[in-house]
């Protein structure tokens, strides 16, 4: 029986790892893969390593510098990305990875597409019409401002509305601008606002921040709200480039917090300069129509005295007097209540400058200069009362007073010993006798035993 053997195919390695890879890359192109990055590496050639994870594998994945410089924020440890990429072998090392192209944060991805999907439905259902906006009021009574009650927001609007027309009320309307309950209660909020009809127009606003931060402006809820508000309503939420389901309901979107107060707001600088030149050019019409009308009416008292219609002409001419003393009258009375107004707002723009407060504060930074000069000086004749104090009982306590009086320190040579005891010596033994001016040395030629000296009396042991 003849049994043949098939022939041998023996791959190399590097053949093997060539073969697999070009069947990876023709089988995968390109595919989408979720999970979450760990083992996170960036060497110093930009390029950046790491791991895409489920709870039950891995696999490498290669994000190439020329690919990672397009993307403003790169993966990090522990975040769950969605990316995209073709499969691919590393074969010096036989490494199955994904070569990636593009990558985005998983949960913002998602919020992308929920965001446009909404987007979509709401505008074909109509909701975004021009039609059904409302023109915002030029001079609104009262503005509300639905925002976060310490937020940054807030601020920025009651600074503009203060600098723009300071005398105008503002209601504002607390909601959490973020979080999972946001959304019900900006929702509720309209609702209550829309019902009480206590301002002329609204202002939605909030500070910039990611996609997920502004979930609660994306929310179906918030953007129908919005559209059945019965109040004209202006969006001014996060920075300019960011743009919400809220700001296509609204009435009127502006890039900013700060933008919405400017768009609600009339400027009282501009309306002042506005009623002035109205003011000037009505004077100037009034006079040249008037000036008109004489020359008119000349002509016209010519004929009629040729007519000698005397008594007809008395009284057209009596009342045209009437007519002009009542418009000069009016006239006087308009331009008073107008004067009367500006010097009104004027005096209530002084009191509000800080010029005005400014010589208060100077005596009540007087005051405390002048307390704080005689604090001072009464503590520094305390510290100096007491250094001397001090002082002298240090001196006193002082060795060399002691020496002073006629005391002597005995200390033996060569090891400078203090002596206190005479059992502390031996005859022969040298000892350096310290005076209060100047040192003796003396030999010990005899030595005698006699009771300990009292207390009071006995050298310091302290060297001088």
């Amino acid at each position: 029986m003849d049994i043949s053997i098939p022939p041998r195919i023996i791959h190399t390695v590097s053949g093997l790892n060539r073969e697999v890879s070009t069947l990876l890359e023709s089988q995968y192109p390109s595919l989408w893969v979720e999970g979450e990055v760990s083992n996170l590496s960036r060497p110093t050639s930009g390029h950046l390593y790491f791991s895409l994870k489920d709870a039950k594998a891995q696999i490498r994945c290669a994000l190439f510098q020329h690919r990672a410089l397009l993307f403003r924020d790169c993966p990090r440890n522990g975040q769950q990305v969605l990316l995209r990429g073709r499969i691919s072998l590393y074969a010096p090392r036989g490494d199955f990875q994904i070569i990636v192209d593009y990558v985005e944060e998983a949960g913002a991805g998602a919020l992308r597409r929920a965001f446009d999907q909404l987007r979509l439905r709401l505008e074909q259902e109509g909701l975004f019409a021009p039609e059904h906006k409302k023109i915002p009021p030029r001079f609104p009574q009262r503005i509300g401002v639905i925002t976060s009650p310490t937020g940054a927001a807030l601020r920025d609007v009651l600074s503009v509305l203060r600098r723009r027309l300071p005398t105008l009320p503002v209601l504002v309307y607390p909601i959490p601008v973020q979080g999972q309950d946001a959304a019900t209660q900006i929702t509720r909020t309209l609702h209550l606002a829309s019902q009480r009809q206590e301002c002329d127009v609204l202002l939605l606003v909030r500070g910039g921040g990611s996609l997920e931060d502004l979930q609660a402006f994306n929310e179906e809820s918030v953007a129908r709200a919005i559209a059945n508000c019965t109040i004209p309503l202006i969006t001014g939420i996060g920075h300019e480039t960011d743009v919400t389901i809220a700001d296509f309901a609204a009435d009127l979107r502006a890039p900013t917090p700060t933008a919405a107060a400017e768009l609600a707001s009339p400027d009282r600088q501009e309306w002042l300069r506005t009623i002035r030149l109205l003011a000037d050019r009505l004077e100037r019409v009034l006079w040249h129509r008037l000036n008109e009308r004489h020359q008119r009416l000349n002509p016209l008292l010519e004929r009629l005295a040729r007519r000698q219609p005397r008594r007809g002409l008395q009284d057209r001419t009596q009342r045209l007097d009437e007519l002009d003393q009542r418009l000069q009258r009016t006239l006087s009375r308009r331009l008073e209540h107008e004067q009367q107004r500006l010097i009104g707002l004027n005096t209530r723009l002084w009191a509000r400058i800080p010029a005005a407060r400014l010589p208060a504060a100077h005596q009540q930074l007087q005051t405390l200069t002048r307390r704080l000069r005689t604090a001072l000086v009464r503590h520094l004749q305390v510290a100096d009362q007491r250094l001397h104090s001090l002082s002298d009982a240090l001196h006193t306590l002082s060795p060399l007073a002691t020496l002073k009086r006629g005391y002597a320190i005995l200390r033996r040579e060569p090891d400078q010993i203090v002596i206190r005891r005479a059992d502390q010596l031996q005859i022969g033994d040298t000892v350096e006798a310290l005076l209060g001016s100047g040192r003796l040395y003396c030999a010990i030629t005899a030595i005698e035993d006699q009771p300990q000296v009292a207390d009071s009396e006995t050298c310091s042991e302290e060297n001088p």
